[in-house]
């Protein structure tokens, strides 16, 4: 295969890796008050990666770097929603990060690099591939994590990330050597033939499996490998825990499925008895866990476990309903989450976080429209109708039920319902209780007209999901190979 035919397919990831390089050095030559220019350098830098992954699609399944990457429709979906969450959380967290002083060209170009190695994820076709789109992910989260060197608090959230991140990848790379043992490759094609044509060593594969299997739960966060999250997201300042609890989940989807799905679907027994345990405690866990809490980032801490339970759900089911419907849920989430975390965002201020559920009393007395968004998103979360919290949710239990797991669809219903206890108090608070402040809500017209699109979005794409789940279906339909 010649130079531009391996080129071709990753266009965007190069052009994403010219621009971080010219950004940065860009960067220095901008006095303090100039950083406006690099956000905007930064918003141009995604249109033009949204941009060349459109133009560069091509129909079909197409493998680059002797089958390293691979370029199919559900990476290229994937890639245009991590621009446009990356995007987004640009936008939210301006403001936020500018009362701060940290709005530098430093965060904004490893929320560049985090993307990369996100996009290296989505279209990677070798674990070598996969490994390196993690690190490149995860090294720049740890970094993002830790930009605030004055805060106590952020230092540690981030030692917290970085040390159980660092034994996350150590099980993965164990994992991913007895696979190697195993089947002789690295190649998720090639292992996949070698597991269907029958492995002499058994015990080795069902480790490595093991090994797997509990890496990619630590980076779904999924219990009981979920001890950094809360920690992680209470500790980092909100703009980090934005980017952290939401675009990577439409990577982390992408990742689980290449492996599962893709390399090891002929020991798909296996793992979907493995899933099943995770998706079960995450949703006890995480529910339960999230009704203590006074502090709405850890709250959304433990809510992200409990989603993460419920995506495992349409993984175990299997299929392209199954698929479909965890991807689809995957990008309901990661909707949802931009949203919470940018109201978060926009009513903290200079010296203060809006991180208590306090901070939610009387908001309806203090600006009606956003009570109306807040409520919207926190409805979704729930999964009640007609936003498309309520489509994922029942997208995933259809699939599951499909599979005769009938049990486990009322196992999820029922903690759903407990989970919804949390989310209905902050609408409570929003609209019943005397707000605690009375300081005017200054929210500049860029963010306040995100949230009106994220929130109207939600309820909109609740009431007609059917294009965005037909997308979701199709693109795994063809690029899982499914029949």
């Amino acid at each position: 295969m010649n130079l531009l035919a391996n080129l071709i397919p990753a266009s965007s990831e190069i052009f994403l890796l010219v621009m971080v390089c010219f950004i940065l050095i860009a960067d220095l030559m901008l006095t303090k008050s100039s950083k406006l220019f690099t956000y905007l350098l930064v918003q141009i830098t995604l249109l033009g990666c949204s941009i060349i992954t459109i133009v560069a699609h091509e129909p079909g399944v197409v493998y680059a770097f002797n089958n390293m990457y691979v370029a199919d429709m559900m990476s290229d979906v994937l890639k245009l929603m991590s621009y446009l969450g990356v995007s987004m959380v640009l936008v939210y967290s301006r403001q936020y990060l500018m009362a701060r002083g940290m709005f530098t060209g430093e965060f904004m170009s490893l929320a560049l690099f985090a993307l990369l190695g996100m996009n290296v994820m989505i279209s990677a076709n070798h674990f070598l591939t996969l490994y390196l789109g993690l690190e490149l992910l995860s090294l720049s989260l740890y970094a993002m994590v830790a930009l605030q060197r004055d805060s106590a608090v952020a230092t540690e959230a981030a030692m917290k990330y970085f040390v159980l991140g660092a034994l996350a990848s150590g099980l993965l790379l164990y994992g991913m050597s007895m696979l190697y043992g195993a089947t002789g490759s690295l190649e998720l094609g090639a292992i996949s033939d070698a597991i269907s044509n029958g492995v002499q060593n058994k015990s080795l594969l069902a480790f490595g499996l093991v090994f797997i299997v509990s890496g990619l739960a630590f980076k779904l966060g999924v219990v009981p490998f979920h001890m950094w999250v809360p920690d992680v997201y209470h500790g980092a300042p909100t703009a980090m825990t934005m980017m952290i609890g939401s675009v990577p989940k439409l990577a982390a989807f992408a990742f689980v499925a290449r492996i599962l799905v893709e390399g090891l679907q002929g020991l798909s027994q296996d793992w979907t008895g493995m899933l099943i345990i995770l998706s079960i405690a995450s949703m006890a866990l995480g529910n339960l866990s999230a009704i203590a809490q006074t502090n709405i980032k850890r709250m959304l801490a433990y809510s992200t476990i409990t989603h993460m339970g419920f995506l495992l759900l349409g993984l175990i089911s299997g299929g392209i309903e199954g698929y479909g419907a965890s991807m689809f849920y995957a990008v309901a989430y990661v909707m949802m989450s931009l949203g919470a975390f940018g109201m978060i965002m926009i009513l903290s201020r200079a010296g203060f976080e809006a991180d208590t559920l306090d901070d939610f009393k009387g908001l309806n007395q203090r600006s009606p429209w956003l009570a109306f968004m807040m409520m919207l998103l926190m409805l979704s979360m729930a999964g009640i109708p007609p936003t498309i919290g309520f489509y994922a949710k029942f997208s995933v239990l259809h699939a599951i039920i499909q599979t005769g797991h009938v049990w486990l669809a009322v196992v999820a219903v029922m903690f759903s319902l407990i989970g919804a206890f949390y989310y209905l108090r902050i609408i409570k608070l929003m609209y019943f209780d005397a707000p605690e402040s009375h300081v005017p809500i200054v929210v500049s017209s860029d963010t306040g007209l995100l949230i009106t699109l994220n929130g109207l979005g939600v309820l909109f794409l609740g009431l007609m999901p059917g294009a965005l789940m037909s997308i979701c279906a199709v693109s795994v339909q063809q690029s899982l190979l499914l029949p």
